[in-house]
């Protein structure tokens, strides 16, 4: 792997058109359409890494430069010190290199000194800071590097914590990051060999994360354990196959959300703001399973957490909507949520802290 200093990439302007150029800036351009991005700003999220340097060379190259805008954005999670410092100058120079605008964020100093354990937070401050450049730039989309490989790690690291449809399904291709911007990951068909391919092409050199090699990570054991014995022992195509598990999945639950949407339409109804009202007639010979798809469907339009909503609490909720004549009437869920039926109504609302 080459880690050396930043070799000068190629200006866009002296490349070749689409119709001649490398067959994996074709790939990118199959999945995500130029047309579709072309005119309007697109924030590409860059660690230094290899998969997010090849999204970003490939997206420089294809786009025209006299159109919309093309901005880097690199969050600098300050894990590895000077390291993660270095990753950060990197992209800066590769950015200039391209003459593309770049924008940097940092984690607080607390967080970068006590990391372990705190990746979901570190995930979370990073699209928080990817949510906000985009807003401050009026950003149509924010494209990430997530690959085939990423795609298939997560299915089964869902698996082993245990996960149901939703989670087989995987990272969405595209989904809403705010009211005025989309995420997309245009990578997520590609393997990491292709990526690796492109870049040897072009002499492309990025950074190399240490901390991917740690085996105290469950992801990285899934990455350099699980997957070659799985390969080795069981199936030498088991990428596919767990790629295939999570469309299908993908599909299904395209399914099912359109059966809640339609049950939602019928039965759900918002009185004022943070408070829903569910007449549960309609819901009494439903599938549990499309009941508690329809609740799930709820709580994320009104941004109400889902974080703490165990299991046990999605069931209590499921079998009041259905059975509002239980003996169980009146709790209250996570997030100051309080439940309430009344002859064949439920309601559910949100009040706010104290004070």
């Amino acid at each position: 792997m080459n880690t050396s200093p930043l070799t000068q990439p190629q200006r866009s302007s002296t490349l070749p058109t689409m119709a001649s150029g490398h067959p994996f800036e074709r790939r990118i351009a199959a999945a995500w359409p130029v047309s579709q991005w072309q005119d309007v700003t697109v924030l590409v999220a860059v660690s230094g890494g290899r998969d997010s340097v090849a999204l970003l060379r490939a997206l420089a190259r294809v786009r025209d430069p006299s159109a919309g805008s093309l901005v880097v954005a690199h969050f600098n999670h300050g894990w590895r010190g000077a390291e993660s410092d270095g990753d950060e100058v990197f992209v800066q120079r590769l950015s200039d290199a391209l003459q593309l605008p770049c924008e940097v964020g940092r984690a607080p100093t607390g967080l970068a000194a006590v990391h372990t354990g705190l990746e979901v937070t570190a995930r979370q401050l990073r699209y928080q800071f990817l949510r906000a450049t985009a807003d401050r730039l009026g950003a149509r989309y924010v494209a990430t590097a997530h690959t085939a490989d990423d795609q298939v790690e997560t299915i089964l690291h869902r698996i082993v914590r245990g996960t149901g449809l939703r989670g087989l399904a995987g990272i969405p291709r595209i989904r809403p990051l705010s009211p005025l911007t989309t995420l997309v990951r245009p990578m997520l068909h590609i393997h990491r060999p292709e990526l690796q391919a492109y870049l040897d092409d072009l002499q492309q050199v990025f950074r190399e994360d240490s901390s991917n090699a740690a085996t105290h990570h469950t992801r990285n054991r899934i990455r350099h354990q699980l997957l070659p014995t799985l390969r080795r022992d069981y199936n030498p195509c088991v990428e596919q196959a767990v790629q295939r598990l999570g469309e299908l999945a993908h599909q299904a639950q395209l399914t099912v959300d359109a059966l809640a949407d339609t049950l939602r339409t019928q039965c759900v109804s918002y009185p004022q703001a943070n408070r829903v009202r569910i007449d549960c007639v309609p819901l009494r010979n439903q599938s549990p399973y499309l009941v508690r798809e329809l609740l799930h469907a709820v709580w994320c339009q009104l941004h109400w957490p889902r974080q703490d909503m165990s299991e046990r609490k999605w069931r209590e909720l499921c079998r009041l909507v259905q059975h509002p004549d239980s003996t169980l009437r009146r709790f209250t869920l996570p997030g100051r949520i309080e439940v309430h039926a009344s002859g064949d109504v439920v309601e559910c609302a949100r009040h706010a802290p104290d004070g």
